[in-house]
């Protein structure tokens, strides 16, 4: 289906009057440092989580002052998540609009070039706002916020029930937040918009923001390479357990996947990732390390892949290799408290909310947004996993920075437009 614009209404255009640049780099730049670094939540399951509490109460007080029914709640103590509700008038459709509370580590502050060496004070270089948060996600967080504020000030009498949803821990993939809001406290809508990173930018320099009606999965597996300890003065008594896995890690970082790669545009295959390797203890270095441990990431888990598959894929990599090397002695296992995330199926374009998403685009940027599966977690799939209609549109770039992580100004101004009227369009407008 192809989406020709339609006209703009008056109630369209004060809607799009309301959504300036300098209102969303007023909210993006109150919402990036709130709460932090406290809401730093790494996804390492051995490290300890996040708090997301001070950006959570502070949202909390900007939705109660758009009118909003405020509510908190909380599975572990200091990470509430923020559920806003506000009642239609009936006869229209529900909608959630969510985003995430906490970001991942800003690691060294003093990479942090572009902000002065703080990473969590945004900063403007041009056209782009720099700073912790500002991609993924308090930036797109921002726009979800001037959209439903744009919408209510330009007197919008809407008819389906309107939620703003803002998670905890969505960067260890949910348990505290999206999984506790679905799964024991009933969160529930007829469509989801999940605001998190999906814009591009082409060699150009024209750009764009995509719609993922799908997303890939990811899993931490281990792997242990075990050898014979000696004397470093006579290694040729022993085996390296790190001069083993060192030969291993090639073939596991180019494996391939008994799974058949994503077909949509963007689809990338799974694959493999080294986050961490170590070998040898304190105390020992007159010795040759006898263990060594690898974690894997694995990324782009597609839809029948399972954690039982992967393992066996690993597996069959890893004996094959030891076929070839008599003296390798290696095994993996799902890495302690990692969760299996599976991939999502593919939305269907032409019904809600990505039939809106596009209409409200062409509308905004004279264009088609591209549909793609994205290669990443984000709450989208436990909303989809649960059979809620629920895509991912939003202005942060689809890639993450360790440090410097920025913004694009005009993008997040443009998709926050979309919103609001995909908002609109989705829930309808009482007469």
């Amino acid at each position: 289906m192809t989406i020709a614009p339609a006209a703009m209404t008056d109630l369209e255009r004060r809607v799009l009057d309301g959504v300036t640049e300098q209102a969303w780099l007023s909210l993006a730049c109150a919402l990036i440092p709130a709460g932090q670094p406290e809401a730093e939540n790494p996804l390492d399951p051995d490290q300890p989580a996040g708090r997301e509490e001070g950006a959570a109460l502070f949202i909390a007080g900007i939705l109660s002052d758009l009118g909003f029914s405020v509510e908190l709640p909380t599975k572990r103590e200091g990470r509430p998540n923020v559920v806003a509700s506000l009642a239609g008038e009936g006869g229209g459709k529900s909608l959630i609009l969510n985003d995430h509370l906490d970001t991942y580590p800003a690691g060294d502050w003093a990479a942090w070039t572009m902000t002065g060496g703080h990473p969590f004070r945004p900063t403007r270089h041009g056209d782009r706002l720099y700073a912790r948060g500002t991609s993924d996600t308090r930036g797109n967080l921002a726009c979800t916020l001037l959209a439903a504020r744009a919408v209510l000030a330009a007197g919008a009498r809407l008819k389906g029930d309107l939620q703003c949803v803002y998670t905890a821990d969505e960067e260890k993939n949910g348990p505290d937040g999206s999984i506790f809001l679905l799964d024991e406290m009933g969160l529930d809508a007829d469509c989801v918009i999940v605001c998190e990173p999906t814009a591009w930018t082409a060699p150009d320099e024209s750009w764009g923001m995509g719609v993922a009606v799908a997303n890939g999965g990811n899993y931490l597996v281990e792997v242990e390479a075990r050898g014979t300890k000696t004397h470093l003065w006579r290694p040729d008594t022993g085996v390296n357990a790190v001069a083993k896995m060192a030969r291993l890690l090639p073939a596991l970082e180019t494996m391939a996947f008994a799974h058949t790669p994503a077909k949509l545009e963007g689809g990338t295959p799974p694959r493999t990732t080294i986050l961490r390797i170590g070998g040898g203890v304190p105390r020992e270095m007159q010795f040759t390390p006898d263990v060594c441990r690898v974690v894997l990431g694995v990324v782009g888990i597609l839809p029948g892949m399972t954690a039982d598959s992967v393992m066996a894929d690993i597996d069959a990599v890893i004996a094959d290799a030891m076929k070839a090397d008599p003296e390798l002695d290696a095994s993996a296992r799902p890495y302690p408290g990692a969760l299996f995330v599976d991939g999502t199926l593919e939305q269907d374009g032409d019904v809600e909310p990505t039939a809106a998403l596009r209409r409200a685009y062409a509308r905004v940027l004279g264009a088609e947004p591209k549909l793609y599966r994205k290669n990443a977690f984000n709450d989208t799939i436990r909303f989809a996993e649960r059979g809620k209609a629920a895509v991912t549109f939003g202005p942060g770039d689809d890639g993450w920075a360790p440090i410097n992580e920025s913004i694009h100004i005009g993008k997040a101004v443009a998709a926050t437009k979309v919103l609001a009227l995909a908002m609109l369009d989705i829930l309808g407008v009482a007469e």
